[in-house]
Formats: C-alpha cells, sequence, structure tokens
C-alpha cells in the first residue's frame, strides 16, 4: 500500500503524474509545469505496465487520446479545470467513432456515430478520453464478472472483484490508470464498485445529469456520475455534467451550483442521520466498526448525529430486483438482430431473433430477462410490478420524511469488502445481496456519494481492503454530501491510500 502525493511541485517532471488528483494536475497544467500530452502518455504508462493483470478497459483509445492532449496543449487554454485531464468512460457511453460495447456480446462491433451528452460536455471542456472501461454486461451485475470480455480486477487483491457494474472505471482510478472515469449507478454501480476499490463514487440526484446516450439498463432507476480520487475532484465533474438536457426529458432544469467552491464551508452546525435499517444482520463487523469510526470523527467535526428510521428500506431489494428485471427486458427487447449489432442469420424472422439473443445475451442477462418479462406478462403484472411500483413509493416516502428531521444520512456502502472472483457467480441471490445497501437511494432517487473510510480483513483473506462510507443527500442536494464528506476527507488520510501494484 502506498500514499497518494497530490502536490505537482514535488513531482519529477516525466514520473508519476499519473498519480496526480484532477485539481492538482490541472493546477500544474495552468503553471505549465507540464503538459496535457505529457500527462496523457503518463496515464498510458502505467496503463501498459498495469493492465494486463486488471483488464480495466475493454478499448484503450491511445492514438485519439494524444490528439486530444496535443490540441488542448496547442490552444493553451487551461480555464477549464478538466481541460487536458485523461478520463475513462464506462463501455456504457455513447462515442462518437469508438466502439461502444455495453461489454456484451451483441455489441461487439457497434461503433455508435455520436456521442452521450456527459461524454460531449467533458470533451467541450477539453478532457482527453484515454479508452473505455470495462463493466458487467448492460451494467447487470456487482462484479464486473458478467462482462463478455472477462472480468476485471481489485487492485488492492488480484484475486478479487471490483465491483460492479462500473468496476473497470473503479479499478482504473484506484490504479492511477486515469485520474477519474465516468460510470453509471442504477442500484449502486457506482459507489459499490467505488467502495470496493478504495475511490470516491458519486451517485446524482435522478434528474440532474443527463442520461442521452447511455446504453439503457433500467430507465426510471440509471444515472451517471464520476468516480475520481477526491472529493474536490467529484464535485468539479459533477459541474461539468450536470444541468438540464434537451435531449433527455428526464432531467431537471434546476440550478447548477458551484459545488467546488461549497466545499469548505464545514459541516458544524449540520445534523447527519443513521439510518438504523443499514446496520443490521449481514454487515461484516469490521466494515461497521470503520463506519462507527467515521461517524465519531463527523461528531468531532460539529455535526449533530441522530438515529432515524427508513422502515420500509429491508423491503427495497426486493422492489428493485422486480422494477430492474422489467425495465431491462424491455430496453433489450431493440436487440433483435435486424437494426445493429450482432445477428445470428436465419432464414425466418423468429429464428433470427432467437438464434441471435441467445447467442448474443450472456446468462445473467437472459436471466433479468425472463424475471422482467415475468413480471410484467398478464395475470402477474398487478401481483408483482404494479405492487412493487406501491413499495417504491413507500420508500421514497421514508428518505422524504427522514430529510424533514437530518441533512444528510451515512451508513456503510457495501456490507463487506471485496469478495473473491468467482465466490457469488454460482449463487445469483448471494451477488444481488451486495447492494443491499444501495439500491434504495435509487428507487427514491435521492443522491449518494461514497468515500473510503477504512481498510479491514475480508472473512476468507489476510490483505485489508478498502471500506466504503456512503452519505445521502436529499433531492438536488448534492451540495450537502459534498460537503460533509469534503470536510471528512480533510480530517483522515482515507483517501490517499493506494494499492500496490507489481
Amino acid at each position: 500500500m502506498k500514499s497518494l502525493n497530490n502536490e505537482p511541485g514535488t513531482l519529477n517532471r516525466y514520473m508519476n503524474l499519473h498519480e496526480l488528483t484532477v485539481a492538482h494536475a490541472g493546477a500544474g497544467l495552468a503553471k505549465k509545469e507540464f503538459s496535457s500530452e505529457e500527462l496523457t502518455r503518463a496515464c498510458f504508462g502505467q496503463i501498459k505496465k498495469t493492465e494486463p493483470s486488471l483488464h480495466s478497459f475493454i478499448s484503450v483509445t491511445e492514438s485519439q487520446a494524444v490528439k486530444q492532449a496535443r490540441a488542448v496543449d496547442k490552444a493553451g487554454d487551461f480555464s477549464q479545470p478538466l481541460a487536458g485531464i485523461p478520463a475513462g468512460i464506462k463501455d456504457l457511453f455513447c462515442t462518437a467513432g469508438v466502439k461502444t460495447t455495453a461489454a456484451s456480446k451483441i455489441l461487439d462491433d457497434y461503433t455508435p456515430p455520436y456521442s452521450a451528452t456527459a461524454v460531449r460536455r467533458l470533451f467541450d471542456r477539453g478532457a482527453v478520453m484515454v479508452g473505455k472501461n470495462n463493466l458487467d454486461e448492460f451494467a447487470c451485475g456487482s462484479s464486473t464478472e458478467t462482462s463478455a470480455f472477462g472480468p476485471s480486477k481489485n487492485p488492492w487483491d488480484l484475486e478479487r472483484v471490483p465491483g460492479g457494474s462500473s468496476g473497470g472505471s473503479a479499478a482504473a482510478v484506484a490504479a492511477d490508470q486515469c485520474l477519474y472515469a465516468l460510470g453509471t449507478d442504477t442500484g449502486g454501480s457506482i459507489r459499490q464498485p467505488a467502495a470496493l476499490c478504495g475511490v470516491v463514487g458519486l451517485k446524482p440526484t435522478y434528474g440532474r445529469v443527463s442520461r442521452f446516450g447511455v446504453v439503457a439498463m433500467a430507465s426510471s432507476l440509471d444515472q451517471v456520475g464520476p468516480i475520481t480520487k477526491t472529493v474536490e475532484d467529484a464535485a468539479i465533474v459533477l459541474q461539468a455534467i450536470a444541468g438540464v438536457d434537451p435531449l433527455d426529458s428526464t432531467t431537471v432544469d434546476q440550478p447548477v451550483p458551484d459545488y467546488r467552491a461549497g466545499l469548505a464551508a464545514g459541516i458544524k452546525g449540520l445534523t447527519v442521520g443513521v439510518p438504523k435499517e443499514f446496520f443490521g444482520e449481514g454487515l461484516q463487523p469490521d466494515v461497521r466498526a470503520a463506519v462507527e469510526q467515521a461517524i465519531e470523527q463527523l461528531k468531532a467535526l460539529g455535526a449533530t448525529v441522530r438515529e432515524v428510521s427508513l422502515p420500509h428500506s429491508p423491503f427495497a431489494l426486493a422492489v428493485y430486483y422486480i422494477l430492474m428485471p422489467s425495465e431491462l427486458s424491455s430496453n433489450l427487447a431493440r436487440y433483435d438482430g435486424l437494426r445493429y449489432g450482432l445477428t445470428a442469420n436465419k432464414q425466418t424472422l423468429l429464428e433470427n431473433y432467437l438464434a441471435t439473443r441467445a447467442q448474443g445475451f450472456g446468462p445473467e442477462i437472459r436471466r433479468r430477462v425472463m424475471l422482467g418479462t415475468y413480471a410484467l406478462s398478464a395475470g402477474y403484472y398487478d401481483a408483482y410490478y404494479r405492487k412493487a411500483q406501491k413499495v417504491r413509493t413507500l420508500v421514497r416516502r421514508d428518505f422524504d420524511h427522514a430529510f424533514e428531521q437530518v441533512d444528510c444520512l451515512v451508513t456503510p456502502t457495501t456490507p463487506t469488502v471485496a469478495f473473491k472472483l468467482g465466490e457469488k457467480t454460482g449463487d445469483p441471490l448471494s451477488m444481488y445481496l451486495s447492494d443491499v445497501l444501495t439500491v434504495s437511494i435509487n428507487i427514491a432517487g435521492v443522491p449518494a456519494i461514497s468515500i473510503p473510510c477504512g481498510l479491514a480483513k475480508p472473512a476468507n483473506g489476510k490483505t485489508k481492503l478498502p471500506v466504503g462510507l456512503q452519505i445521502i443527500g436529499n433531492h438536488f442536494d448534492e451540495e450537502t454530501i459534498l460537503r460533509v464528506a469534503h470536510a471528512y476527507e480533510q480530517a483522515t488520510d482515507w483517501h490517499t491510500k493506494r494499492p500496490s501494484l507489481p
């Protein structure tokens, strides 16, 4: 394990630039201490060194990235904080002229003609894309093991998962292969891998960031957000991608605050709620201890802590695994072997449809499509889907009631530290339980951030692994959770810990 060095002035001009945060790299670029091309090449040096063991990327875009970096250097304008900064993009985002697979064989050769709004907003600010990160197929998974191109591995322990579905993005940031990455979060897919890899992961409010150009999984739950090394970096990236988008009718025309400026306000006088339902059975003792120590630190920083209740949260996982497969089965109906993507070239329409989907979709996708189709079918819609939507309303009301009493909520992000590759692949229910502490936030549509808060030994291993603290806010109140997360981060050094890679 090593510590992150955040000061650009202490770095050799040609070495270790990939270890910088977004904020400090931006400062170094503005002062001409190094160029974007040097920074980008440093990241590719790290990718070449570590990618064979990590498999964080599905595709690497070195030539395009170097061209982007040179263009930024030539313009010489680093007024935008992301100008010239190398980023990884989850391979669920459409990128014009660059293959977008969703980690599925059915889209193996798909190259979109346009870029997702979030990606375009980064490019408009001078961002450099080093590649497309690996993920669970169509974002369906909690370990990146369902990827059609093979699993990613956790930089802290190569025998363990990085989490999912944005596992490749989290692993890439933790391993300093890029300075930040974009991910998506449907039931915890930014926060859970961020926690397991010891980095920062932010899921904004539903409607805060455009989903246009993101391959859809479950449209009422999907959200776009950043994975970064620090809370300040998360604020910088969110600032760039947030805001209403006429191409996405679910975005909300709410003012976008200056998230970075609000970080320094401190937390004295804030009331932090601790939901008792999030500290029950199945929570690893060392994880509980680390989170409880983090709560004590928030008290020491001046926050008032009180216990609250989210009584319907125990039902959230069941609700999620009805709503999500239902929406997934609907969204994936477009992959029919006719319009784009893989085709089996069979003689009849039905044969081609069945053979294409059988060849193109992996077992987890087929499982979820069948679950969703069943829940939406005649005779079962009312018993399952409609009832789940009613319970969803109750879950959201629990959060609304809690935020009448407190400014934010704090919980563990995951019940355990990273588990071993293959440990849960044969037991889907056990895998689904990995999301038990994150799915209710997506169901309610509120924002949440995961930040490192400790290290703990797994039950079946010796190496200490990262623990995540989840901070949950009210709708469109990302400012508060970023402020609380930053205050905790500045009072501790967990965010500086990095895995020691070969």
